[in-house]
């Protein structure tokens, strides 16, 4: 068992969970960074968790439910107040209604992350700080510290597991439930640039083409929140069969999260929601988005086009014509 303390203290009003790992600092940090990690030991062995949202940067939020035994759902989110990578974060940590809707009726906390680095690997400290004795009864009661054991305790596995979160794993597309799907791919660069990347229209063309033969024709790019872009293609040389895409702007964090709606020129009925998040890990940046479907049938039709292909060759060559060192 990694867990190597549990404390609470009713003068404080904390928790504090100690847990240790052979494994470097690094390591252990972008296990928390990345969602496609994080949901595979937040939350009891009985629970586990799915995150719709996770935007590891000061301002960001984390939205993510957790499924139990028969199906029913508790909801939950954080709010980043601190990110300093690599060392610490610190979230206001609440139950939700629904996914990124918070209950009033159940009590916040506040959670400080610390990781620090052991003669045998690392170590990250989990205080959970509440706001009144009776709270933190409250929660202890309710199993807060048998959750936080079973779910650290799935952590081992996790962090032995390299080759599937890893750079050079390429795209990889993930269905959450009937009308989401997160798209992930590590991209050797920094943050700043892959958010360049997808923000000035000479470095698009480069790189955002879909299959070979192909030229982006039109590339108009919203900067500001409510403002419209408009993204097209046709085969090399000209001819039939150009196809182009269109959306509005609705959030914009830079450098690391844009939420755009997407529909297909020329085709009737709702597009998707398409939430971008940039999160710096070991070997590059975590790219992920996920995309809301209006329908299950409308995304897999989607998906059966090849969509995961010809994103994975878009940002394959990103890496090769964009990134490359100069």
């Amino acid at each position: 068992m990694p867990i190597t303390s549990v404390t609470k203290d009713t003068d404080d009003l904390t928790m504090t969970v100690v847990a240790e790992f052979p494994v470097p600092v690094r390591r252990l940090w972008d296990a928390y960074a990345d969602p496609r990690q994080l949901e595979r030991f937040w939350g009891p062995v009985e629970w586990p968790a799915t995150f719709t949202r996770h935007d590891m940067a000061r301002g960001g939020e984390s939205h993510y439910y957790m499924t139990g035994p028969d199906g029913e759902k508790s909801a939950g989110y954080w709010r980043f107040l601190s990110v300093y990578e690599g060392r610490s974060f610190e979230v206001e940590d609440g139950f939700a209604s629904s996914p990124g809707v918070p209950n009033p009726d159940m009590p916040t906390m506040r959670m400080v992350f610390t990781f620090e680095s052991t003669d045998t690997g690392s170590r990250v400290t989990t205080r959970t700080v509440f706001n009144s004795v009776d709270e933190l009864e409250q929660l202890v009661a309710q199993g807060m510290e048998e959750g936080m054991t079973s779910a650290i305790g799935q952590m081992d596995e996790v962090l032995a597991d390299l080759a599937t979160f890893a750079s050079g794993s390429g795209t990889t597309t993930q269905l959450l439930d009937d009308t989401h799907v997160r798209v992930s791919r590590v991209i050797r660069g920094s943050r700043e640039q892959v958010w360049r990347a997808h923000q000035e229209p000479e470095l698009m063309r480069r790189w955002l083409l879909g299959p070979d033969g192909w030229v982006m024709s039109t590339c108009e790019i919203a900067h500001e929140v409510g403002g419209t872009y408009h993204y097209a293609w046709e085969p090399e040389g000209g001819g039939e069969g150009g196809f182009g895409f269109t959306g509005e702007l609705l959030e914009s964090e830079e450098p690391y999260r844009s939420v755009t709606t997407e529909r297909m020129v020329g085709m009737d009925g709702d597009g998707t929601l398409n939430e971008m998040t940039l999160t710096p890990v070991e070997d590059g940046t975590l790219l992920s988005i996920l995309i809301t479907y209006p329908s299950r049938e409308l995304r897999d039709q989607v998906l059966a086009t090849g969509m995961t292909d010809g994103m994975e060759a878009s940002y394959a060559r990103l890496e090769q014509q964009v990134l490359v060192p100069a």
